[in-house]
């Protein structure tokens, strides 16, 4: 019987097979999700012993799955390794070094991969016991607080909104070389 449960969040079905087989064989119960919502629905209903999220998914992001995780502490405790291959879209968004969760760059090897989890395994014992807020704001009762914390929102959307656009601009880039 399995004894660890592993959510794989990644929309290619080569990645969650291969992220299967390379794990020891009987030690875990792999759950796939190929998209954000699935994902964090599996997450909450699961409650596993680790998750491995891809950061570009459709429907919600990787970006979007981590943010809900780090808002309810119960699932911050989760060992989380993110998965891209662009790491600097990665860390435009979370800045290095990767505190509380492990990053790894795709391709991955088996060696890469247990490497992967056992630091996040390790991160995520470090953290602090009732997690840590994702944004936390000063108390004040003027209003100040709720105008900078949807400040804070807007840069964090435009930021995702740039990221979004020099995505489509790779793509049409890449589309474009390909009709040639």
């Amino acid at each position: 019987m399995a004894s660890h449960k592993i959510v794989v969040i990644d929309d290619s079905a080569v990645i969650r097979n291969m992220v299967r087989d390379m794990l020891p064989k009987g030690n875990f119960e792999v759950l796939e999700a190929k998209d954000g919502i699935q994902g964090i629905n599996l997450i909450r209903q699961e409650r596993p012993n680790l998750i491995m999220l891809d950061f570009l998914l459709p429907r919600m992001s990787g970006w979007e799955v981590f943010q809900q995780i780090q808002l309810q502490p119960e699932l911050q405790s989760i060992p989380l390794v993110l998965m891209s291959g662009r790491k600097e879209e990665v860390a435009e968004k979370l800045q290095e070094p990767f505190e509380y969760f492990e990053f790894v760059q795709k391709p991955f090897d088996q060696k890469i991969l247990i490497t992967a989890i056992k630091m996040a395994m390790t991160k995520a014992k470090r953290r602090p016991a009732g997690g840590v807020p994702a944004a936390p704001a000063a108390i004040d009762t003027t209003g100040n607080a709720d105008v900078q914390q949807l400040n804070a929102k807007i840069a964090k959307m435009q930021a995702e909104i740039d990221a979004l656009k020099k995505q489509q601009g790779q793509i049409m880039a890449f589309i474009k070389q390909k009709l040639k």
